[in-house]
């Protein structure tokens, strides 16, 4: 082997790795025959047909596994995804040239928001809303699966209309479609571990549940029935002016909500595997896998949930299973077609409903009841908006009052902190200074890191209502703020200037740079005298004391007695 050779050797065992191949392998044949008949409906429901569904499927999970940053993740056409392209394609009149330049330049705007390093942000989404998130993806996947496993397929597309569908599926179900879906439920339910290390309980399920069906008088209509054959053709994108508009705007839906919803895909797989994914690699690949689809006529794909759990669920971890999942809908679209129009419908309803069931967050839920009200509260509601409404709209609720909670949860620690300063002064000198005030000095100690619009909401009632208790000096201690923000530095504004006017004096204490040069360009500070501003808490408490009549003026510290003042930088 010449040296070129192993140098290429060693970067290919640098990007795969093969030590779960066996694993990896069957996990992408299992998510690759799941996600057949979805990437069929998919294409079917965008307009485009379901050849352009299953394209898709093979063009992004190939390109977003080999590219991406999620190991063990299947990407594919999804719902949301499918939304807003139908409406696309609607727009557009099924024209291919502007309908696909639309996904090219979406895939081109993901390639661009990894680069530069945006993937990041998505991280930020809190555990309640993650878990609300999979529960609410695993009752979907049950309640759409439920009416398929009686032999029945909804009038319309939904969750709603799956639910609604559910009681007449019951009521009238056909036999050999269930007697096949209960095997294959039964299968990966029951299916023994020690088994399933070589095979996986959904693989089993698939070939137990097809091979019973060929001998129960399966209806040919409750199989996945004849696939599509053929190689998808190049698609030149193309822009006139009059619909550049509606193609750039489509372009960045696209590209947006493919983003969050391959990303929240990966925090799903992250914490099934106990991974950590690459989110701006992972929008590379996904971006990358898009263009190629947008390229060939294929419909745009992100990170699929249901997917990739069935991949984890059935031993896969790297890309390589990914990459299988794309490769088994290649088969399936050219020479082992006639093979998967054998699949009964019922058979892929029980392995879906046991994986919705995997999905939900029984974990968490067992144990919601100890742990705080707010997160049950808000767990609920995002797995109620996502199967009653819209993922996005789920995350995005979730996302704001996840945030929200968190401001005002900080809020009330700052401004109980700022209160209970007396409690946390550990030199005992200022201890004693404190206690010698008799009241006459109010302390508040900002000592919750940095000063957040939150607590400043707060801050100003606070300070006057315990400053009409008869205080004639109050100390504003900076020491442990690294830096505030415009709301906080109103907030002292407001504290300083009603003291002014109250007749009181403040001072403040341990302001750092940042938060000097904070309260200088805003001009907050401007009601405070250049002898208010000390360098540690101890001159602060010193001064206050000697303004409170406690102590007498010390002359070694200047003619006003006060300790040493710190510049002002704007005078």
């Amino acid at each position: 082997m010449t040296t070129s050779d192993s140098t290429f050797m060693s970067g290919l065992r640098g990007h795969f790795d093969f030590s779960n191949l066996r694993g990896d392998v069957l996990g992408g044949l299992t998510a690759g025959v799941v996600a057949l008949p979805l990437a069929l409906a998919f294409g079917e429901a965008s307009g485009a047909g379901p050849i352009a569904g299953l394209w898709g499927a093979i063009f992004v999970g190939f390109f977003a596994a080999l590219f991406g940053g999620t190991g063990s993740q299947v990407s594919g056409p999804t719902g949301p995804m499918i939304v807003v392209f139908a409406g696309v394609y609607a727009s557009l009149s099924g024209d291919p040239a502007l309908v696909f330049a639309s996904v090219v330049l979406a895939g081109i705007l993901q390639i661009l928001m990894g680069v530069l390093r945006l993937g990041q942000y998505i991280k930020l989404v809190p555990y309640p809303v993650v878990s609300g998130f999979m529960s609410g993806i695993g009752v979907i996947i049950i309640a759409l699966q439920i009416s398929r496993l009686f032999g029945h397929e909804p009038d319309d597309p939904g969750t709603i209309p799956a639910i609604a569908a559910i009681p007449g599926a019951v009521a009238t179900p056909v036999w050999p479609a269930l007697l096949v879906g209960l095997i294959s439920l039964a299968t990966v339910f029951l299916w023994p571990k020690s088994i399933a290390k070589f095979v996986p309980g959904a693989l089993a399920a698939l070939l137990i549940g097809t091979v019973v069906s060929l001998f129960v008088g399966l209806p040919d209509s409750l199989t996945l029935g004849q696939i599509p054959k053929g190689l998808p053709g190049f698609t030149l994108p193309n822009f006139t002016p009059e619909t550049a508009g509606v193609i750039i705007e489509a372009a960045i839906i696209l590209a947006l909500l493919g983003a969050i919803d391959s990303l929240l895909t990966s925090l799903v797989a992250d914490s099934i595997t106990g991974t950590r994914h690459r989110s701006n690699q992972e929008l590379v690949g996904q971006g990358i896998g898009n263009t190629f689809a947008g390229l060939f006529g294929a419909i745009p794909g992100a990170g699929a949930t249901m997917r990739t759990v069935v991949n984890i669920r059935s031993g896969g971890q790297t890309r390589i299973s990914g990459m299988t999942h794309s490769l088994v809908l290649v088969a399936a679209a050219l020479p082992l077609a006639g093979l998967a129009a054998n699949i009964p419908h019922a058979v892929l309803a029980g392995i879906l409903v046991k994986v919705g069931y995997d999905i939900i967050d029984w974990s968490y839920l067992r144990r919601a009841h100890r742990g705080p009200r707010w997160d049950l509260a808000l767990m609920a509601l995002v797995l109620g908006l996502t199967v009653f409404v819209d993922l996005i709209t789920a995350v995005a609720v979730g996302v704001v009052l996840a945030a929200l909670a968190y401001v005002k949860q900080i809020a009330d620690i700052q401004v109980k902190a700022a209160q209970d300063a007396r409690g946390r002064l550990e030199d005992p000198a200022e201890r004693s200074l404190l206690e010698r005030a008799n009241g006459k000095v109010m302390l508040f100690d900002f000592a919750g890191g940095p000063l957040s619009f939150g607590a400043a909401a707060d801050l100003g009632h606070h300070v006057r209502e315990r400053g009409s208790k008869g205080a004639l000096a109050i100390i504003l201690d900076f020491t442990y703020v690294p830096t505030i923000d415009l709301s906080a530095a109103r907030a002292v504004e407001t504290i300083v200037c009603d003291a002014k006017a109250a007749g009181k004096k403040v001072f403040m204490s341990g302001v750092n740079e940042d938060v000097q040069r904070v309260l200088t360009g805003l001009n907050a500070d401007h009601c405070l005298p250049d002898e208010g501003r000390l360098r540690n808490r101890a001159d602060a408490l010193r001064a206050a004391l000697e303004v409170a009549g406690v102590v007498a003026p010390d002359a070694s510290r200047g003619d006003s007695g006060l300790g040493a003042p710190v510049a002002n930088p704007a005078s």
